[in-house]
């Protein structure tokens, strides 16, 4: 076996709370296989809060500004306060592959690769890493995971509890009572949003079987339609993405489901311990949805804990491992439909529902996610 790393810096600067999630594998495992090393990593807000109290990592760095170079100057900030042994990153433009190569450090700056279109993005990245001898076979089936505290964990709970419908008991016992439903209705991008009218409708027919309904608050997106949902969905509070989290999970030991689009919160529902329902449209589900994330986790069966429903998967205008060059991904004119994504408008909402039913009859409730057993080590 090779010496560990002392001196590790892992950059994701790609911009997405869900690109940042699905590499959390690469960052826990790079940790366990170089035990004592320093490992920073490079990200954006506000994903970065999602590092900052885990235990794995030293020190989160950011950009210091948001114009343009900022992603480059901030990796030459990085490399010359302290010149890492072993270099990772995800990100690709402006130079910063070379600008870490330059540094002397090993690096591995492509983990991408010319990706099948049926291999999750997760995945690949820690095969790369397997094949680049950094990682361990076993550490392939790590899943994302998000490390909160007892204190947050807590927090969670009280938050949930107080939105939940008056008497409604903190662990739901089979038969007693329906476990709760959070709907993440916003997207960061127009194209992989689901109408409106259809969230109205799910959340219509999920309070009449009787689940409890919440969703995320968040500042509109500019253009962006929201659905306007009546008393029955109460609204939880703005609280940073470790708050949400903590929601989250506190959720998943209630047995209850997340649904969203192919959006950075449904990945982090995932990563806190919920079961979750994706809606994909323009992305490929078995590249980028969360029930083909590899390994299996103990409180559910195989396949169980997440079902990501694919509209449209016959578009031939898809382009699984080139998403970005899709007609219809900057812009959301969908060439198939005058109306907004024909994809995001052939899932139903009775698919939907049948989803979250079946997830609902897998287990009544889970444990909350696992508090992290050591401090932080740096904000």
């Amino acid at each position: 076996m090779r010496e560990p790393y002392r001196e590790i810096l892992v950059v994701d600067l790609l911009g997405g709370i869900g690109d940042l999630v699905m590499l959390l594998p690469v960052v826990h495992g790079l940790a366990l296989r170089n035990p004592g090393a320093s490992l920073r990593v490079l990200t954006h807000e506000p994903g970065a809060a999602l590092l900052r109290g885990d235990p794995a990592v030293t020190r989160v760095l950011t950009p210091r500004h948001d114009g343009a170079g900022a992603e480059r100057e901030a990796v030459a900030d990085a490399l010359a306060a302290r010149r890492p042994d072993l270099a990772v990153t995800t990100t690709r433009y402006d130079g910063i592959p070379d600008l870490l190569a330059a540094s002397g450090a090993r690096c591995v700056t492509d983990l991408w690769r010319r990706p099948p279109p049926d291999e999750p993005v997760g995945e690949r990245y820690l095969r790369i890493l397997l094949a680049e001898g950094l990682l361990r076979p076993e550490d392939v089936r790590a899943r994302p995971a998000v490390r909160l505290t007892s204190a947050e964990i807590a927090e969670g709970e009280t938050t949930l509890a107080r939105h939940l419908p008056a008497g409604t008991p903190p662990l739901i016992p089979a038969g007693t009572a329906r476990p709760p439903i959070v709907l993440i209705t916003d997207a960061g991008m127009d194209v992989k949003r689901w109408p409106s009218e259809r969230w109205c409708r799910l959340a219509a027919l999920l309070a009449r079987r009787g689940h409890p309904l919440l969703t995320p608050d968040a500042p509109p997106k500019r253009g962006a339609v929201r659905a306007i949902f009546g008393p029955e969905v109460a609204v939880l509070p703005r609280c940073g993405l470790r708050g949400l989290a903590a929601c989250f999970a506190a959720v998943a030991r209630r047995g209850g489901v997340v649904v969203g689009g192919d959006t950075g919160p449904l990945r982090l529902a995932a990563a806190a311990g919920a079961a979750t329902v994706g809606l994909f449209g323009p992305t490929w589900a078995a590249r980028y949805g969360i029930a083909d994330s590899p390994g299996p986790r103990d409180d559910l069966p195989d396949g169980m804990e997440a079902v990501d429903l694919q509209g449209l998967a016959s578009c031939p205008h898809r382009r699984p491992t080139a998403i970005t060059e899709q007609p219809c991904w900057w812009t959301a004119g969908c060439p198939l439909s005058p109306d907004g994504p024909a994809c995001m408008a052939d899932i139903s909402v009775a698919s939907v529902a049948r989803a979250v039913t079946r997830l609902c009859a897998v287990s009544p409730s889970h444990p909350p996610a696992p508090a992290s057993p050591h401090p932080a080590r740096d904000g």
